[in-house]
């Protein structure tokens, strides 16, 4: 594992419905231990600080409410933007509650990347949830909530990102827990 960027702090975003779940993802048990554990295990050493943008109990983690809501994962985002800045961090990682496996040297790789944006990519695509963003677009990202945009891929684009390529492997660096059957395909890659 890589040693914590002094200037990233992450956000675990987790206040999705988990429809097809079941229900609430952050709290479905992988391996004995809700998601959003997992993912907080992942990050750990690799950020000075972690929230995680949701409802109810996270443990020691501040827990954010969406900046402006109803507004999807957006509105998560902004709200990492928004305590990031709080906290002195000069840029935000935000990640998926239901992404278990996150790479060890995903803030190092991340951070390398030029411009204001970078966005996760693999061979299966852009994985837009995970992205490490200049908290200083914060006002940029209000407008654009304010004009309708919904996706983030939409909007790091309208912004300008970096694409950084991660290399697909088994457990899938970025799968998402959806679904029942997804949570048995990664029960099976813990055991």
């Amino acid at each position: 594992m890589q040693s914590a960027q002094q200037d990233v702090v992450a956000v675990i975003l987790a206040d999705g419905q988990g429809r097809r779940i079941g229900g609430d993802k952050a709290r479905v048990m992988l391996a004995a231990r809700p998601l959003w554990r997992h993912v907080a295990a992942r990050l750990q050493g690799q950020v000075a600080a972690l929230a995680v943008n949701g409802q109810g109990d996270f443990g020691d983690c501040p827990v954010l409410a969406d900046a402006v809501p109803g507004q999807g994962p957006l509105g998560g985002v902004l709200a990492a933007m928004d305590w990031a800045a709080g906290q002195g961090a000069v840029r935000v990682l935000t990640v998926a509650v239901d992404t278990p496996f996150l790479p060890d040297d995903l803030v190092e790789r991340l951070a390398a990347a030029p411009g204001p944006i970078a966005v996760a990519r693999t061979q299966d695509g852009l994985h837009g949830t995970t992205a490490l963003c200049d908290v200083g677009l914060a006002s940029d990202l209000r407008e654009a909530l304010a004009d309708g945009t919904r996706k983030v891929t939409d909007w790091a684009g309208r912004v300008g990102f970096t694409p950084v390529d991660f290399p697909n492997q088994t457990p899938p660096p970025f799968f998402n827990i959806n679904t029942p059957d997804d949570l048995a395909r990664a029960e099976a890659w813990l055991a």
